[in-house]
């Protein structure tokens, strides 16, 4: 053995393989040192015929507050909606003492199976559940990747039966719906037009407060129907970000979000008519809001009213880009699509575009005509089979 003090620390020193091993043992006791160099020296030597040390597992809780949570918050820090997902799914998982406290290579199915069964007790819809389950994947691959489990950790399988956005607006819908947002703007500014000759005007000398956008649904909706942005997209743009007749767009959910797109005449003219609005402000939509500008929540209850007011069933404002997804397909190859609407593959693309009966009709008039036939036979018959066929897809 081969142990020196300095100070009241006791160190060891010994050479392995012609290389010289110095490590201080953090103890003042002499035969504890002797102790922690021998068993420095048998580590080594397990380790030269291949057995190593078991490796400390962290429970799913640990893992989350030392490994995960400080990455996610560190590559996501200019995302709050992504941060405020994972941060969501983290603490319906960690609220489930079976799961955090468990480490991590000990979680199988069955633990998995009781959580997705707590959640249902809850009434968590199958989307709402499976946002949770991706949480949790992403968890074990990490660990995995870096090398916290030395076994591979179960497949986290998403539950079947979730619903997916197939609503797209007819011209129809779409037409009413912009009548409506419209009528609310001017109704806002016929109620300050009112209340600056009212009582409280004239006789009280109170200012009336003026309408300070009211036709911010109008122009995001626009601007949503014509690029098919994403509604956050939409929500953060800046003028730096508007020139020579397009949108870059600069953040998103991945790399392939970062893209320009054309404007339309009628997507131009609204972005004309917003510097007006936006005054000196950075943000295309500027709101007194933490952010500077709009969110969701800016614009609900006008979106609500417009669709009672167009007689239009409720949609997610989502809508508008599946929308505009599904009317560039019949007019865009599959690539150009894709860059587009900022997906990195075509099956997340093919997520956003739904075959309406009449685009179905007409590509198969034009095939028909292709081929040497003039008309479809019984095109009512077929008209109904193409519409029951998209209301009901085969499974």
């Amino acid at each position: 053995m081969s142990v020196f003090k300095r100070g009241n620390i006791w160190w060891y020193r010994f050479q392995w393989n012609g290389e010289e091993v110095r490590e201080s043992s953090k103890v003042t006791n002499r035969r504890t040192a002797e102790k922690m160099e021998s068993a420095h020296k048998n580590r080594l030597a397990l380790g030269e015929v291949g057995i190593r040390e078991k490796l400390k597992v962290p429970t799913l809780k640990e893992f989350a507050e030392k490994e995960f949570l400080p990455f996610i918050r560190q590559h996501c820090a200019d995302k709050p909606r992504t941060l405020t997902y994972y941060e969501g799914g983290l603490a319906s998982l960690l609220a489930v003492p079976a799961l955090a406290t468990a480490p991590m290579d000990t979680i199988r199915q069955e633990q998995i199976t009781v959580f997705v069964s707590g959640l249902r007790e809850k009434g968590f819809a199958v989307s709402s559940m499976n946002r949770k389950l991706e949480v949790l994947r992403r968890m074990f691959k990490l660990a995995m990747e870096w090398e916290k489990v030395e076994k591979v950790l179960p497949i986290v399988r998403m539950l079947p039966g979730e619903k997916r956005r197939e609503r797209v607006l007819t011209s129809e819908e779409q037409s009413t719906y912009l009548a409506a947002a419209v009528s609310i703007g001017d109704e806002a500014l016929a109620a300050y037009a009112r209340a600056q000759v009212g009582i409280r005007a004239t006789l009280r000398g109170e200012t009336p407060i003026p309408p300070r956008d009211p036709y911010m649904l109008r122009d995001a909706a626009v601007l949503l129907l014509e690029c098919g942005l994403r509604p956050e997209e939409c929500h953060r743009l800046r003028w730096a970000e508007v020139s020579e007749g397009t949108l870059r767009i600069a953040h998103g959910k991945t790399e392939n979000a970062r893209r320009v797109i054309p404007l339309s005449e009628r997507a131009a003219s609204v972005l004309e008519m917003r510097r007006t609005v936006a005054g000196e402000s950075e943000w295309v939509f500027p709101a007194p809001t933490r952010s500077g500008h709009i969110e969701q929540f800016s614009i609900k209850k006008q979106h609500t009213a417009a669709c009672e007011l167009a007689e239009v069933s409720h949609f997610p404002i989502y809508t508008f880009r599946h929308t505009c997804l599904t009317r560039w397909a019949t007019v865009m190859d599959p690539y150009t699509l894709a860059y587009l609407a900022g997906h990195s593959d075509f099956s997340t693309t093919k997520r956003y575009v739904h075959p309406q009966k009449e685009h179905v009709l007409d590509a198969m008039r034009r095939a028909h005509e292709a081929q040497g036939t003039h008309k479809i036979r019984h095109t009512g018959q077929i008209e109904a089979a193409v519409s029951s066929s998209i209301t009901h897809p085969i499974n």
